[in-house]
């Protein structure tokens, strides 16, 4: 079983993206947590992001696999995700963090980190919606690894 950590800069409000999250997250046979990172400070763009990417570091641990998305990550299609997810299972590292990074990205620093670099397309994504793109696709790897009809070529 996998246990998937998504740890995302910003915060949901109430909303249809956090709606549309929260419905794929109930669907999945497996655990996943959201831990929302935020840093208030002041300072330019680049100090922001810098400190954003910071956090997000921090919460990752030796064990974790990562899979950072980013328009520079390599896009995959939903069976191609769902036997990456697999692959990590096999190997015995069943906690997977998914690193979202801010409306400045995700800093060099930050996809060294990650395992795999994976894109959700060349479309620049809020990073709201990528949050609920991303639930989905857990929902639709579960259905494939599963056997569920869910996923369809």
């Amino acid at each position: 079983m996998i246990r998937a950590s998504i740890l995302s800069i910003g915060r949901f409000g109430r909303g249809p993206e956090r709606d549309l999250y929260e419905h794929y997250v109930r669907r999945l046979n497996w655990p996943c947590d959201l831990v929302e990172l935020e840093d208030r400070r002041g300072g330019s763009d680049a100090e922001r992001n810098a400190r954003e990417n910071a956090l997000l570091r921090e919460r990752l641990t030796g064990s974790d696999a990562v899979i950072a998305l980013d328009e520079s990550g390599r896009e995959i299609d939903s069976r191609a995700f769902a036997a990456l997810l697999q692959d990590f299972a096999d190997q015995g590292r069943r906690n997977v963090a998914f690193l979202i990074g801010g409306a400045d990205g995700l800093e060099a620093e930050t996809r060294a980190r990650a395992d795999r670099i994976v894109s959700f397309g060349r479309l620049t994504w809020p990073h709201l919606l990528v949050r609920a793109l991303l639930a989905e696709q857990l929902y639709r790897a579960s259905a494939i690894l599963s056997g569920h009809p869910y996923h369809r070529d």
